[in-house]
């Protein structure tokens, strides 16, 4: 029995979601590598795995015209480089939960300009949803501490991440999953290899075992595996729908954490699992049916044969 667009889409964007939460710790594993390197070996990995995958599934996307070329390397510069730069320096400032709360607005930001991009009117019922989502993103993390540096670099981190959604939504009906993921892969590679230089010789090291283990999670689980389920996600759900998931990053953060032995969940980060998960449920509903029982723009859209994602 085949998913509706709405099961299949949520599916993927949970799934999504739930790897970049779980990508903490892995993170922390590979922070004291070079970033400009390692991200840049990061993203090299994942372009050579993902454009074969492109040439076979979705050779159409092979040919993007020079609008979509323009968009592309505005994705790539601010939804990859200038997500994880801020992402790092962010967190020198400012502890894992000030950020976490911070970022964990994406579904309101997402709910309200996914439409207005697209010409709509913000659904009432979604924004609600969405403000459940993040203040229980929030409480996931309990706020935190944080200098107004921090604070400053986090909203910037929160833009990234919203603009890596966002930016993709008009590429996706020609390009598909496949093709955006592995253009902005290949893009980024650039991008942190000019910022290595300034490095030297020291952007480069050969990695310990746990930073070999990080870096392939990163490049193939995170980038590879996630990039697809997540711009199909916002295919079949719309990005203000779709953004709901994001909530579940600072919630799938904090229980990967107890089961990596790091302590028991703690009674906020349970209640704020329990609001985003009643947050993206009430938001799923909302946009169920639009007005005169028509699917939402994004949702049933028939997809051509070429670009069906292997995920």
């Amino acid at each position: 029995m085949s998913l509706s667009p709405t099961a299949s889409g949520g599916l993927r964007g949970a799934a999504a979601m739930t790897m970049l939460g779980c990508s903490t710790g892995v993170s922390a594993a590979f922070a004291g590598y070079p970033l400009a390197g390692g991200q840049a070996l990061r993203y090299l990995l994942a372009a050579v795995l993902l454009l074969p995958v492109a040439v076979r599934a979705a050779p159409g996307a092979l040919r993007p015209t020079a609008r979509e070329w323009g968009r592309l390397v505005l994705l790539s510069a601010i939804g990859l480089v200038g997500f994880n730069v801020l992402l790092v320096q962010a967190l020198r400032h400012s502890g894992p939960a000030a950020v976490g709360s911070v970022v964990g607005a994406a579904p309101l930001l997402m709910a309200v300009l996914g439409p207005v991009l697209a010409g709509r009117r913000p659904s009432r019922r979604t924004v609600a949803a969405a403000a459940v989502v993040a203040a229980g993103a929030a409480v996931a993390q309990g706020f935190g501490a944080g200098d107004a540096v921090g604070t400053v670099l986090a909203v910037g981190t929160l833009g990234c991440e919203v603009g890596f959604s966002l930016l993709a939504v008009p590429l996706l009906p020609r390009l598909g999953p496949v093709g955006v993921s592995a253009w902005v892969t290949v893009l980024a590679v650039p991008m942190f290899a000019a910022t290595a230089l300034v490095d030297g010789r020291a952007a480069l090291r050969w990695p310990s075992g746990s930073e070999l283990a990080a870096l392939l999670y990163l490049a193939v689980l995170m980038t590879c595996v996630a990039f697809l389920l997540w711009y199909r996600a916002l295919e079949l759900l719309g990005p203000e729908r779709a953004g709901l998931f994001a909530g579940l990053v600072p919630v799938t953060a904090a229980l990967s954490g107890a089961v990596l032995g790091e302590g028991v969940p703690r009674t906020g980060e349970l209640l704020g699992a329990v609001l985003v998960g009643a947050g993206v449920c009430l938001g799923l509903r909302a946009g169920a049916a639009s007005p005169a029982g028509r699917p939402g723009p994004a949702v049933g859209r028939p997809q051509p044969a070429d670009r069906q994602p292997v995920s």
